[in-house]
């Protein structure tokens, strides 16, 4: 008798579903303390904190929601056999349009074009609720439903645009790989993330935002000083306009080698109190950039993508395996999918794992800053922008653990507070 790998995928889902509704819940208990964190109580005022709490809670409701439709979708999928209906019905479709369905390529396009409809349309009510409703009613949104939907038709087309190659050439790398398969698409997806790395910011990113230089002044002036005592190859400095979408505030640098820039959001200056605190939070991002954050975290990442590959390469010819899902071909991309549902449970180590390392790198990078002088302004920053963006002033600690890349206010603050060791 086969291994039933379906009913295994669909339980273990489920499962997964209960353990982390019950971090939401004990999340939402947090949420719903309410007074202040003994350490944020004179830092940050009660009307701000009634604001925070009352848009945690918002968006802690909508996630339960949310992750009840989704959990029951997904499992409905795999369990009615839903995929293997839709794989046979795209391969139909092209017979009806007089195209070949012998020719995996186009049967995978066809197929993927009806998924990315199918979840578009699926999750639009969502995203709608999101963005009009609980953004809008506390402050957040400033699109309008016709700049909502031109992004949404903008991201569709890219997709079109640049799916389809990617698709063939994977499916062409499987098909005559050999035993170097994981080899080869692990080098083909590190080239097309160098790629995509390089023209995101450069092609894509300008398609929804403005991007201008940061105008002369003291603000740039500080920057550029402190990006050139470490030794930062700092080539341009922009502001983006995200005040048009929302008010949430960011900052973040990209490029390779001795082509750096740096992007603030407008949000962000106007939020913070004085410029210190603006720089202060640039010294932070070139902590992670002097500490080697980003070539460890990119190193990582494709260490995982080619052990990934290499899963895959050992179950892609199990003919029990894709029958169980309810498939009596093995098409490639059907291949992937079904292998990324059998190792759900790995990822959510790994995932676990990763964010353990990058609350790590929160903590070295804040020291840096501090280290450089800016301990005061970065306490202010943080503090502001935890404030203005009214993220979640009590946070449940296995919840945090499990899902947040950085560590909750309370504990930055704590650890920026502590004194510096004396060196021998």
């Amino acid at each position: 008798m086969a291994f039933p790998y379906m009913e295994s995928v669909v339980c273990f889902m489920i499962l997964v579903y209960i353990f982390e509704s019950y971090l939401d819940l004990r999340q939402h208990s947090a949420l719903k303390l309410p007074t202040l964190p003994k350490p944020l109580v004179g830092l940050i005022s009660q009307e701000k904190f009634e604001k925070s709490r009352a848009y945690s809670l918002d968006k802690s409701i909508f996630h339960f929601v949310h992750e009840f439709v989704t959990v029951l979708m997904d499992s409905a999928i795999l369990f009615f056999g839903i995929l293997p209906w839709f794989w046979k019905k795209s391969g139909e479709y092209l017979v009806f349009a007089g195209l070949n369905a012998d020719n995996e390529i186009l049967h995978t396009l066809a197929f993927l074009a009806g998924v990315m409809f199918w979840s578009q349309i699926t999750d639009l009510p969502f995203s709608l609720y999101s963005t009009f409703v609980i953004e809008a009613r506390h402050g957040f949104n400033k699109q309008t439903i016709g700049m909502f939907f031109k992004d949404m038709l903008k991201g569709i087309a890219l997709a079109v645009v640049i799916g389809p190659p990617i698709v063939a050439a994977i499916i062409i790398i499987v098909q005559k790989g050999g035993p170097y398969l994981a080899t080869y698409l692990w080098a083909f997806m590190f080239v097309l993330s160098i790629v995509m790395m390089t023209l995101y910011p450069i092609l894509i990113a300008p398609l929804f935002n403005k991007f201008t230089p940061l105008p002369d002044g003291e603000l740039r002036s500080k920057i550029e000083s402190l990006a050139s005592s470490l030794k930062f190859p700092l080539k341009k400095l922009f502001v983006v306009d995200g005040s048009t979408r929302s008010s949430h505030s960011n900052a973040y640098m990209y490029g390779f080698f001795k082509n750096k820039r740096i992007v603030l959001y407008d949000t962000l200056i106007q939020q913070c109190k004085n410029d210190e605190e603006v720089v202060a939070v640039i010294a932070h991002e070139l902590g992670h950039w002097k500490l080697n954050h980003t070539m460890y975290s990119f190193i990582a990442v494709q260490i995982i993508t080619f052990l990934q590959f290499g899963g895959y390469t050992l179950v892609r010819n199990s003919k029990d395996l894709f029958l169980s899902f309810g498939f009596d071909t093995q098409p490639v991309l059907i291949g992937l999918i079904i292998f990324q549902h059998t190792v759900i449970p790995l990822q959510h180590l790994v995932s676990l794992g990763l964010n353990i390392i990058s609350r790590s790198f929160e903590f070295q990078a804040d020291a840096f800053a501090k280290k450089l002088g800016y301990a005061a302004s970065l306490r202010a920053g943080l503090v502001k922008l935890q404030e203005e963006n009214l993220s979640a002033m009590n946070t449940d600690p296995w919840y945090s653990a499990y899902h947040y890349s950085h560590p909750p206010l309370v504990e930055r603050l704590a650890a920026i507070d502590l004194p510096d060791k004396k060196e021998d």
